[in-house]
């Protein structure tokens, strides 16, 4: 499942993806202030840290849809560009779904990739095959359940064959089913050695997804470290009254 040979002269790796210097500032406040920050494929990095800690602004940084008031994001060195968006993907928690099919959503993505489109609609199937959604591949997406939306929109992220995905707390307020189909789903592209970078409030799927954990408070990565070493012991007060399930300022 490629895309067509046109479309793979014009590709450019992603990996890493590097922030040097990175600034957001607005009405006079710094919500973002992060001097350095690099992103390989070393496993499933979760990102965490209280509302208002700059998790979601950093991921669409990272993902080129936002800028930085000051400093520079690069995609393997250079900057980002059109052709980085056929190795990277991006899933809000509200998705943007197109007034399609499912199937149509996802096809679209991968014609976009440069997919052709026998290809691009047979990967599609494949696609929603995987995520559980082939029952429904004909229903419009604005009929879809909140969960079955999310899923429709990591399957779509998924089969355009990324380096990367980013997902910015791609289960809140879902249900537990459909929580677990999703998780299923991250664990599934990692094994495809898909890097995977987690927006998340769930310390508990932190927990049970995260390879590596990034800890960030007011606008700046605190902690960053393997996962388990994480939750056996947290390097500053802030992480710690995180963790203990504390109000942070």
């Amino acid at each position: 499942m490629r895309p067509s040979a046109d479309a793979r002269e014009t590709d450019q790796h992603v990996l890493p993806i590097a922030g040097q210097g990175l600034i957001i500032r607005r009405a006079g406040r710094t919500l973002l202030s992060v001097p350095d920050i690099s992103l390989d494929n070393q496993g499933l990095i979760a990102v965490v840290g209280p509302n208002g800690a700059g998790k979601s602004l950093l991921l669409k940084l990272l993902a080129g849809v936002i800028s930085a008031d000051r400093g520079s994001v690069t995609w393997s060195g250079r900057g980002p560009s059109r052709s980085g968006y056929r190795r990277l993907s991006l899933v809000l928690q509200a998705p943007v779904l197109l007034r399609r099919s499912a199937l149509a959503n996802v096809t679209y993505a991968l014609k976009a990739a440069g997919f052709d489109n026998a290809t691009a609609r047979k990967a599609a199937s494949d696609a929603l095959d995987n995520a559980g959604l082939s029952g429904i591949a004909e229903t419009p997406a604005r009929l879809l359940s909140g969960g079955e939306k999310q899923r429709l929109a990591l399957a779509r992220a998924l089969a355009i064959e990324p380096e990367i995905v980013l997902l910015d707390e791609p289960v809140a307020n879902l249900d537990p089913a459909s929580t677990l189909a999703i998780e299923k789903m991250i664990i599934a592209a990692r094994e495809r050695r898909v890097a995977v970078v987690l927006v998340t409030h769930d310390l508990a799927q932190a927990r049970r997804l995260a390879d590596e954990i990034i800890f960030m408070n007011r606008g700046q990565i605190v902690e960053r470290g393997n996962a388990a070493a994480f939750f056996e012991k947290q390097q500053s007060e802030a992480a710690a009254a995180f963790v203990r399930g504390e109000i942070v300022t």
